[in-house]
């Protein structure tokens, strides 16, 4: 059985903590301009009639809605996430929702998912992968997970390329969002998110590290001046 590293540990109890204000704070922080790159993320999902779609690091499953929104009323959605607050506000979300009866979602780390191999038509994960603590292990089970002709598709933040866009966002990330997001929920969760997005690799590397663990045609497309950035990639 999987066991989480002591950082994975902290992570786990700092979004169990924040659960109760993560989507407000998302929406907020993000001007609402997160819930316009979800719906780019998931045009790029491929999904077959009575097929299966996994959303990891699924959160309270905002992306696991708009998959079952945006795919053929025979698509299941599963989503998994490691923290059991996340999950329970999850259900409780979904559960009023017009999906309910398509979704389902489990406790469980992106490093050890509890799913047979290649049974996924598409394998997603938002804003999600930079607190994976091995993330490659954590990519090399999402490639497990995928059927032969699966698609990956991955969500988050990056570094814009632009020297002044670049200089005005890290302003907003250091500066601003800690306090924003101490006021209404905790300082040192809101720090800790411009921390793991400029530690982040570069989209370079992360293509290469997609690439390694077994994924082929692999793509990057920044959204938002390069305030985020969807990567794909196919199984075969």
């Amino acid at each position: 059985m999987f066991r989480l590293s002591e950082k994975g540990e902290q992570i786990q109890q700092m979004f169990g903590a924040i659960a109760p204000r993560y989507d407000f704070l998302n929406h907020l922080l993000s001007l609402g301009i997160d819930k316009r790159w979800r719906r780019a993320a998931v045009r790029l999902v491929k999904a077959s009639e009575g097929g299966r779609v996994l959303d990891v690091a699924t959160g309270t499953g905002d992306l696991a809605l708009e998959i079952a929104r945006s795919t053929a009323p025979s698509v299941k959605v599963t989503g998994a996430d490691f923290s059991p607050e996340m999950v329970r506000l999850g259900e409780e979300k979904i559960a009023v929702s017009p999906y309910h009866e398509r979704i389902e979602l489990k406790v469980a780390p992106c490093e050890d998912l509890p799913f047979p191999s290649e049974i996924f038509d598409s394998v997603t994960i938002a804003f999600g992968i930079r607190n994976v603590v091995d993330r490659r292990l954590g990519l090399a089970e999402m490639w497990r997970v995928l059927k032969p002709t699966g698609r990956m598709v991955i969500l988050e933040f990056s570094t814009p390329r632009s020297a002044l866009f670049r200089a005005l966002y890290h302003f907003y990330f250091r500066r601003l969002l800690p306090v924003i997001g101490g006021l209404f929920s905790r300082y040192n969760a809101y720090k800790y998110l411009p921390d793991s997005v400029l530690e982040f690799p570069s989209s370079d590397e992360f293509c290469r590290t997609m690439t390694e663990i077994g994924l082929k045609n692999v793509r990057c497309q920044p959204l938002t001046f390069g305030i985020a950035s969807i990567y794909t990639g196919t199984k075969d």
